[in-house]
């Protein structure tokens, strides 16, 4: 996703041939989905020197471009080898990972010395990378493509979607859960039953229908779900969307976003997608994977985290009944994100121009 959000800023100012590597069948089919011209979707190589040779030759690139922290250590070599420039955009390196690469040092330190430019999320980002061995010549902060609310496309309320929502939430207030993780369904779902919400459930995973289904059915769910097609029924309190790329913009619809792999798993998902929808965002205690804008957003009101199910339950419940409190909560999100404002437009004038 950040690949398609720098490449459509980029398309903007220059025509240029692009070969995006992807690593999933999902990103495969976002990235096809995005129809951008000149850019040709192909799966990235096994990181082994016969498949980066025959890759290279192949394509034979101008330049290297990695997003975030993906080093692939042949590939950055042979592409050194070759004199092809390597860069690295949007990178974020915690004290964690950085431990971790220390072990490497002897591998690691020679493949970040080689990079051209590293564009870092954050000056601490900077400063960790600086102690792999990158040049501080080739460091530059450009904040978070990911969490620039400029660079992206401002999400649209698609009306079939609404229909669908309108007939069976009966006027309740919508609780979406974004990214859930095994058991999050459920938990999520009893907080927003219990709040007198209408529940619209987004799993991580689509491959995970069947067993998340089945869970909400046990816990007495009646569970529609969006890849079979099925028709409104009477009596459904789950919409279950279970299909790939569609995430954004079922978020437009909702009324509170809660944020999956946040309680039941570390890490958190990103909750960015849903601020910039405008919409108030709850977390439970685990977004380890985007601090510090989470705790940043806290701080300022915007985010509201969570201990527990319980808690989750008493605060959807108040939220769902003062919408002054749901926008209050959404904007002061929003301008802690537009602090990274125009890290898209820098990275691409940086890097890829």
């Amino acid at each position: 996703m950040i690949a398609l959000k720098l490449l459509r800023a980029w398309q903007r100012s220059a025509e240029q041939r692009v070969v995006l590597a992807v690593g999933t069948a999902t990103a495969w089919e976002l990235a096809m989905r995005a129809g951008l011209s000149g850019v040709r979707v192909v799966y990235a190589p096994v990181d082994w020197w016969p498949f980066v040779r025959s890759y290279l030759q192949r394509f034979r690139p101008r330049r290297l471009v990695l997003v975030e922290a993906e080093a692939w250590p042949e590939l950055m070599q042979q592409c050194q080898e070759r004199d092809i420039p390597v860069s690295m955009v949007n990178a974020r390196l915690s004290a964690r990972s950085e431990r971790r690469f220390r072990k490497f040092s002897r591998v690691i330190r020679p493949l970040f010395a080689g990079l051209e430019r590293i564009g870092v999320q954050e000056r601490a980002d900077g400063e960790r990378f600086l102690a792999l061995g990158c040049q501080s010549e080739a460091v530059l902060v450009t904040g978070s493509v990911k969490f620039d609310p400029g660079g992206d496309v401002t999400p649209e309320v698609r009306q079939d979607f609404r229909a669908i929502l309108d007939a069976m939430a009966g006027g309740k207030k919508i609780v979406l859960a974004a990214s859930t993780h095994d058991g999050e369904e459920v938990v999520i779902g009893d907080a927003a039953r219990s709040a007198g919400a209408f529940y619209v459930c987004v799993p991580r995973h689509a491959e995970r229908r069947d067993e998340v289904r089945q869970a909400l059915l046990e816990k007495g769910w009646k569970v529609c779900q969006r890849s079979t097609g099925e028709a409104h029924q009477d009596g459904v309190d789950c919409y279950m969307v279970d299909t790939t790329g569609e995430l954004r913009d079922w978020t437009t619809l909702a009324d509170v976003v809660v944020i999956g792999k946040s309680f039941l798993a570390e890490g958190g998902q990103n909750p960015c997608e849903a601020v910039m929808a405008g919409k108030c965002v709850v977390t439970g205690p685990h977004m380890e994977n985007f601090q510090p804008l989470t705790d940043d957003m806290i701080r300022a009101g915007g985010l509201v985290r969570v201990a527990d199910a319980a808690e989750l339950s008493s605060v959807l419940a108040m939220l769902i009944a003062d919408e002054s409190s749901r926008k209050s909560h959404a904007e002061k999100a929003m301008e802690i994100l537009k602090g990274h404002q125009g890290a898209t437009i820098a990275t691409v004038k940086s890097f890829l121009s």
